[in-house]
């Protein structure tokens, strides 16, 4: 750089004239003091400036506007491993790290042209002599008549390393060792980032997620200090499992403790299933050798849920939500194991979880509808009575039949508001037909009762109500109850039906002869119905069935029948289809049938026209 003679002298010239008037000045002992009042000596502030900046402990340098070094002080230089003056003339980016990234380089260059006021970065530089050390450089204009700005450094070293030292007692598990939680979802969330995955790798990940089978028992009935030094002890073997994965591969898996006894293996880049199902069986296998735990021998097994997908378009939740899901199942399946994720299994959860939330803001919409199935007479034929039926309108996956969610309803609760809904309902439509239909014989409703409503509800005291709200005569309504639900009632369920049975409410038992069986409690319970199971009338399809049916489906259907009625109690047969069932049955003695030969289930109107048909259905 160069100057003009009526404009400011470059930096490089001010540094240069500072020398030469040090090198020039006379002897201390000649020169004269100047006047209280005179103002100081241009010399003399350079003198200063000089003897200050050499002598600072900030380690600093003027760089012109072209980014080199004009001066520089022996603190910077022995920072930076260079001797006295080794650092005038060169480039001061390259000094410090400045343009290892575009974004500080770019602020860099700002500052020098004068159009920022200051740059601060961090840098980890490398000293001649081998070590490392972490600076802190700052930028800063000097004024604008000097064409320079002021570079200065800080070693920070001390101070990183005792961060760094901080970092790593937040990010890892005190008990194993392990990185934690925190640690392992930053490091999932940035193998998650597009840049990690689209320029190089498989652009897949994979994940074990495992906890300990009973270690709560070892915690309850050994201590805590002895289930620490197990948990430890899984974590020597998880890690040893994830360095031998990783010795054929670019990446050795991350093994985390993401709390309690759950871990996970993270594996980066993945090559598909084969490679997670490899691990989870190394893992399983390494944990099946028993611990040896300061004279406690212990053996434990894991549960392991393994995920494995394509890294675009996962996020760490979702990833996290599917290796929950599937290591729930491994738990369900029977522990000791590993599972891999399933979709469909993991659609059918998430369907089952969604009407399991809705169920009760459905039954308030009035989402929910009755069909009703005949239940037909085998001797003339004529409809005796109909099951009513619950339908559930969804509004997302359309019309569902009970087995889909009454399962659920006895789960949640929301059976017994559901099932006092269908009984009024139920009751209601049976009273409906019977004034629109007064020539002809009223039919009775079926209505399937959970044992819960019996449980968590009045139930004598909702069907009293009922009863005498809609005006239905108690005979002719018929409550169903599941064989498991009935056989070995005590208590309040058994108080309850001898209660409505009193009441002249039928009660029946519903798929009869694929629960306990107890014939001889059967004969104690207010029960006036049995409803054979479906599976004994399939052996019946055909009149002449010769080896297609097994005889003795016959022989047991006929013994039921004749117990039946020998206490008193009536058979209706479940899933009649076909006119070979019918007539067999009606040979054998059955009261009544319900099946598709006589109707599917269907809406109230239509149960009117049957009603109202001249001729009734007949087998």
């Amino acid at each position: 750089m160069s100057g003009t003679s009526d404009g400011p002298a470059p930096a490089a010239d001010l540094a240069r004239s500072v020398v030469t008037e040090s090198d020039n000045e006379s002897p201390p002992h000649k020169r004269t003091p100047p006047a209280a009042d005179a103002p100081a000596q241009p010399g003399v502030e350079a003198r200063t400036f000089r003897a200050t900046f050499a002598a600072a402990p900030l380690p600093m340098a003027v760089v012109d506007r072209e980014g080199l070094v004009v001066t520089a002080n022996d603190t910077l230089a022995a920072l930076l491993g260079a001797g006295p003056g080794g650092l005038t003339g060169r480039i001061a980016a390259d000094l410090v790290d400045l343009a290892s990234d575009a974004r500080t380089w770019h602020a860099y260059r700002e500052v020098l042209r004068g159009r920022q006021a200051r740059l601060r970065c961090t840098r980890r530089l490398k000293h001649p002599d081998g070590h490392s050390l972490w600076v802190q450089v700052t930028v800063s204009p000097l004024p604008e008549e000097e064409r320079a700005v002021l570079l200065s450094v800080s070693d920070i070293s001390a101070r990183h390393e005792l961060q760094a030292r901080l970092r790593h007692l937040q990010m890892h598990d005190p008990v194993t060792r392990l990185p934690n939680r925190t640690l392992f979802f930053e490091r999932l969330s940035a193998a998650l980032e597009p840049e990690a995955y689209e320029e190089s790798g498989t652009g897949r990940i994979g994940l074990c997620y495992l906890d300990v089978d009973g270690f709560k028992a070892v915690n309850d009935t050994l201590g805590h200090r002895v289930g620490d030094r197990l948990l430890a002890a899984v974590a020597e073997r998880l890690t040893r499992c994830a360095d031998e994965a990783g010795h054929a591969r670019t990446a050795t898996p991350l093994v985390a403790r993401l709390g309690g006894d759950e871990f996970a293996l993270l594996v980066e880049d993945s090559t598909g299933t084969e490679q997670l199902a490899e691990l989870a069986e190394s893992v399983l296998g390494s944990l099946q050798a028993p611990f040896d735990l300061s004279g406690q021998r212990l053996s434990v097994s894991a549960s392991i849920g393994v995920v494995e997908r394509r890294a675009a378009g996962t996020t760490a939740t979702g990833l996290m939500q599917a290796a929950d899901t599937t290591l729930y199942w491994a738990k369900a399946d029977g522990k000791s194991r590993w599972t891999l994720f399933d979709p469909e299994r993991n659609a059918h959860r998430m369907t089952r979880q969604a009407l399991s939330s809705g169920l009760r803001p459905a039954i308030e919409r009035g989402e929910f509808a009755l069909e009703y199935q005949p239940l037909v007479g085998m001797e003339d034929g004529g409809v005796h009575g109909v099951e009513a039926l619950v339908r559930w309108n969804h509004p997302q996956f359309g019309t569902l039949t009970p087995n889909r969610f009454i399962g659920l309803a006895e789960e949640d609760g929301s059976i017994v508001q559901l099932g006092r809904w269908v009984l009024a309902t139920a009751c209601k439509q049976a009273r409906r037909w019977q004034l629109d239909h007064p020539d002809v014989p009223p039919v009775f409703v079926s209505v399937n009762v959970a044992v819960r409503q019996v449980w968590d509800s009045d139930l004598v005291a909702d069907v009293a109500t009922i009863l005498a709200e809609t005006g239905l005569a108690p005979h002719l309504l018929q409550l169903e109850l599941t064989e498991s639900a009935v056989m070995g009632s005590a208590g309040r369920p058994l108080q309850a039906l001898q209660a409505l049975s009193d009441m002249g409410v039928r009660i029946a038992i519903d798929d009869f002869g694929t629960g306990y069986s107890n014939l001889a409690y059967l004969s104690r319970l207010p029960v006036s119905v049995l409803k054979l199971d479906g599976s004994f009338v399939r052996g019946f399809q055909y009149e002449d069935a010769g080896d297609r049916a097994n005889p003795a489906d016959e022989v047991i259907v006929e013994a039921l029948i004749q117990l039946a009625h020998r206490l008193g109690l009536t058979v209706t047969a479940e899933c009649v289809e076909t006119s070979g069932q019918a007539s067999r049955l009606r040979r054998i003695g059955c009261d009544t049938g319900q099946g598709w030969l006589y109707s599917r289930p269907v809406a109230p109107d239509r149960i009117s026209a049957l009603l109202t048909a001249e001729d009734c259905p007949q087998t």
